[in-house]
């Protein structure tokens, strides 16, 4: 593996937080005990995690995850209390992380196609402005829908844009099953936000994974996706090399 994540160590390190509290969603957790120091916080994982899922690159998914979808906690801690309603009445899922990076290249590992395949095994097809169109592309499929659009987009301090729509071809191409991607496809749009802010010679990392059914299968599903997701960038932008997917 390459030490070096592709990243400008000359970047700067956007000293004006900037970060508005705007709609976020999506994240999910993980299991993957290879994470070093446990800096990061989370919120919302609940029991019935790990009962659905398939073996995808998404929070939804599982890249890092065992069969089931549910991939296994990394070291970053995750609490088991859920965050709640957000203003507009739905459940969100909230995850925090502290990673010793600069806010430009924490950005760059967030849209960049490149590092993304390398600690999620998605890319984006975007040009990563406010209204812009999405195309995701996951284990050797694309999806597409107008709905798919980037909602924020302020380099080096906040993005935020609306999940993939869940397609037979997207459960196909990542192992989800017939009756859980069922249940997917009844679910509403989820989006997910990622807030950027500088933390002395680290960034803090929000990920609000929001407009979710607070007993539906997504919200179950990214509780235990994102922290595994979060785990694996920190080791790309700290180490320079992504974790290991969870072996089956």
């Amino acid at each position: 593996m390459d030490s070096n994540p592709s990243m400008d160590s000359s970047v700067g390190t956007g000293s004006d937080p900037g970060v508005d509290g705007g709609a976020g969603r999506g994240t999910g957790t993980g299991t993957n005990g290879g994470v070093g120091r446990g800096d990061g916080t989370g919120t919302g994982a609940d029991s019935g995690v790990g009962t659905d899922g398939g073996a995808g690159g998404s929070p939804v998914g599982g890249r890092n995850g065992p069969e089931d979808g549910a991939p296994t906690r990394g070291g970053d801690r995750v609490s088991d209390r859920d965050t709640g309603a957000t203003g507009d009445g739905s459940g969100a899922f909230v995850y925090t992380a502290y990673i010793r990076t600069t806010p430009d290249e924490l950005w760059k590992a967030l849209t960049d196609p490149v590092l993304t395949r390398r600690y999620w095994g998605v890319a984006f097809q975007t040009d990563w402005t406010t209204g812009a169109s999405m195309v995701w592309e996951e284990g050797g499929r694309t999806t597409s829908d107008p709905a798919q659009v980037v909602l924020a987009a302020r380099p080096g301090r906040l993005l935020s844009y609306t999940w993939h729509t869940f397609t037979p071809e997207w459960a196909q191409a990542v192992g989800i099953g017939e009756d859980v991607y069922a249940r997917l496809a009844q679910e509403g749009r989820s989006k997910v936000t990622y807030r950027i802010e500088p933390a002395g010679d680290m960034v803090k990392l929000t990920v609000v994974h929001d407009d979710l059914d607070p007993g539906g299968t997504i919200r179950r599903l990214v509780a235990e996706g994102w922290p595994a997701l979060i785990s694996s960038l920190k080791s790309l932008l700290e180490t320079g090399e992504e974790l290991p997917e969870v072996p089956r």
